[in-house]
């Protein structure tokens, strides 16, 4: 497999945790790795990190890819100013450059699949890059009117039905249509990334205790547990509306494939709070796959060898895992009719 690595933010901890987590050789058992940024820029980041018997393979294209060892295509020629732990346009100037290239290559068909390091949402904004994060770029991109932002961590997987919205939004956000369209996004790619035949999906409510039968919002009963009663009556495992505060404290987590809840940082403090450096963002719902890690850029440790390349050794894995549950799902799923007549 040939995975795609965009570099991120220049002065954040995207190179230094890339670098990190390719030195260990065994990593090339699973993958071919391809880095898109610049020589000049990795070796600046892998000094300030210490690490000295490390080198890219220098490329120009994905088929020149050596499998003995990591791969780098330059995305740029001139020289930049790293000023590592800075928000600044720099850094966001070649964070899209890289990315731009990655998604180019995987979009020909040259890439397998994409991890991407993170970037600073504010300062990539540019001409080409209008978005809230890589899921709404990579959306568009795909032509998708919508995805699933879906966190992975082990058995532990959760989704949110809106993401990268202010809180003041969610509320008028939460539809019927909304609720329904994200749980079965979340049912398809738990069958066919996954390879999770009957999937258990645990819902949250929108308002505190879940709006305790209508004294707290009425969401609950108007909105989210019809369309879960909607799902039960298909036939699916779908079980809520659950309160988000106690929720992640409980032993029922553990008995859930995934969950979903209805906003971005209701479900995620629970999700980093328990995996932290271990979890992997992956866009559900993409012909594509992408996985990332679950931090972010980390400005305030960028340059000082502190960040773990832990969950960007996961987002490898994952994405691994995923582009190869794909073909097993399309092949376990042919029309055998199809399969005679090729005969």
């Amino acid at each position: 497999m040939k995975i795609g690595i965009s570099v991120g933010d220049i002065n954040g901890i995207g190179l230094e945790v890339i670098i990190k987590s390719l030195m260990d050789s065994r990593m090339l058992d699973f993958f071919t790795p391809i880095v898109y940024g610049n020589t000049k820029v990795a070796s600046f980041h892998r000094k300030t990190a210490g690490v000295n018997d490390f080198s890219f393979n220098v490329i120009q294209s994905p088929d020149q890819a050596s499998l003995k060892r990591p791969n780098m295509i330059n995305c740029w020629q001139e020289d930049v100013k790293i000023t590592l732990g800075e928000q600044n346009e720099i850094g966001g100037k070649y964070a899209f450059i890289s990315l731009q290239r990655a998604t180019e290559d995987l979009k020909a068909g040259l890439l397998d699949a994409l991890v991407t390091a993170p970037i600073n949402k504010h300062n990539i904004q540019q001409e080409g890059f209008q978005f809230a994060g890589h899921t709404e770029y990579l959306a568009h991109l795909s032509n998708k009117e919508d995805v699933l932002m879906f966190m992975i961590a082990g058995d532990l997987r959760v989704g949110v039905v809106t993401g990268h919205v202010p809180l003041k939004d969610v509320a008028s956000l939460i539809t019927k249509e909304a609720v329904e369209k994200k749980l079965r996004m979340m049912l398809t790619s738990l069958r066919q990334d996954l390879l999770i035949p009957k999937p258990r999906i645990a819902v949250l409510g929108l308002n505190p205790h879940a709006g305790y039968r209508g004294t707290i919002g009425s969401e609950e009963m108007d909105i989210i547990n019809p369309v879960i009663s909607k799902l039960r009556d298909e036939g699916e495992l779908i079980y809520g509306s659950y309160s988000a505060d106690g929720f992640f404290g409980s032993s029922i987590v553990k008995i859930f494939d995934a969950i979903v809840s209805m906003y971005h940082d209701q479900v995620l403090t629970g999700f980093k709070s328990i995996s932290f450096d271990e979890g992997v963002n992956y866009t559900a719902g993409l012909s594509i796959v992408r996985t990332s890690p679950d931090h972010g850029t980390a400005f305030d440790i960028a340059g000082k060898n502190k960040a773990s390349e832990r969950s960007f050794r996961n987002a490898y894995f994952l994405a691994c895992d995923i582009y190869k549950n794909r073909l097993r799902y399309a092949r376990l799923h042919e029309n055998p009719l199809q399969n005679q007549s090729r005969k």
